[in-house]
Order: C-alpha cells, then structure tokens, then sequence
C-alpha cells in the first residue's frame, strides 16, 4: 500500500478467517480481532502503528448487546475498532461496514473528506460522523505525513506502514470450544512472517 492510498477500504467485502469460540469476555478474542482487520479500525481505518494500542482499540459488538445479548461472545459479530468509532457508534443499529466500506463506495480526497457512492455507506459515515472536522483533519494529516517520509525517511514510511512487531501467534492460543475456521491460522501474519512471505507494508 502507498502513501496515496493508505486510506483506501478494502476492494471487497470481508470474509472471516478465524473462528474462535468459548471465550468468557470479549476482551479475549482480541488477538483474533487484530489479526482478522490487519490491525486497524475497520470504520476509520486507523492503525496501530499510528497510536498507543494499549486502550485505543475494543473488541466491538456490530450488533449491539443490547439489542442482541444472544451474539454478546459470537466472534461473527466482533470487529475491530478504535475508541473514537466504538464510543460514537454505542448502541447504534448501523450498516455492515465489512460489507459496506468498500473502495469501489467510499473514496478519499486529497482534503481528508470522504466521498460516499451508495445510500449505505452515506448513512454509515453519517453515523459515525467519519467526516466531521477532526476525522477530515486527522486524514488529511497523515496522508500528508506519509508522503513526505515517501520522499525523505523510507524508514518512518516503513514504521508508518508496516505491520506491529508484536503479531499474535494465534496457533499458541486455544479458544475453549475451538475454532471453527482453523485453517486461518496458517493464514495469520505471524504465520506468513515466519515463511517470509508477509509483505513490507499493510
């Protein structure tokens, strides 16, 4: 991923890799989570490379607890997300962001702004206010950050892009009902890491 793109949803609707299930707490799927969105909040896109990961992301009910208390520990219903998207969307009935925010719906102008192309993903950016001031600003901040260590610091462009050093082992984790996707786990980052087939950048 470039510098000039690096706000770009994905070109096709997500389909989960892993399936962990029996976790007592949300709170336990988390290592699953970022590995399943590539370490970023799947509504803004922000990454962890990009902040202090400790607290800036949640495990987030799609569907609300309170609405569904049923699907509360269903991975299925888990995605990854920032403080800032988790706290505004709360107990909101939104559209499917995995199905939702793709590259071909929502594009990003060199101001920050976002461009929705369907009726949903208008709505879904409405809901989460992803192009207020501060959303816009912050984007246009790190697109502009991005380029200029494009052209002076490879290295900062590395950090900025690429992957944490901390990825999960998911193979040395053990949900207490299973996996119902255990093939994923080949599929991980630190799987591909250790073959040497994980790209430089994300």
């Amino acid at each position: 991923m470039t510098g000039l793109n690096v706000f770009q949803y994905p070109a096709h609707p997500h389909r989960r890799r892993h399936g962990p299930q029996g976790y007592a707490s949300t709170a336990q799927f988390r290592e699953w989570l970022r590995d399943e969105f590539t370490f970023r909040c799947v509504y803004c896109l922000e990454r962890e490379q990009w902040v202090h990961r400790a607290g800036h992301f949640h495990a987030e009910h799609f569907q609300p607890v309170a609405q569904r208390p049923d699907l509360e520990l269903d991975y299925d219903n888990l995605v990854y997300a920032c403080h800032v998207c988790n706290a505004i969307k709360r107990d909101q009935t939104v559209p499917d962001p995995l199905r939702v925010l793709l590259a071909e719906s929502v594009k990003v102008q060199p101001n920050g702004t976002l461009i929705a192309l369907t009726q949903e993903a208008a709505k879904l950016l409405e809901m989460l206010h992803l192009n207020s001031f501060e959303s816009r600003r912050r984007r246009r901040l790190m697109m502009r950050v991005i380029r200029l260590a494009a052209v002076h610091d490879l290295s900062l462009l590395q950090e900025l892009l690429g992957f944490p050093d901390n990825l999960p082992d998911l193979s040395r984790l053990h949900p207490p009902k299973g996996n119902r996707r255990p093939a994923g786990v080949k599929r991980s980052h630190f799987a591909r890491r250790l073959r040497g087939t994980l790209p430089a950048t994300c």
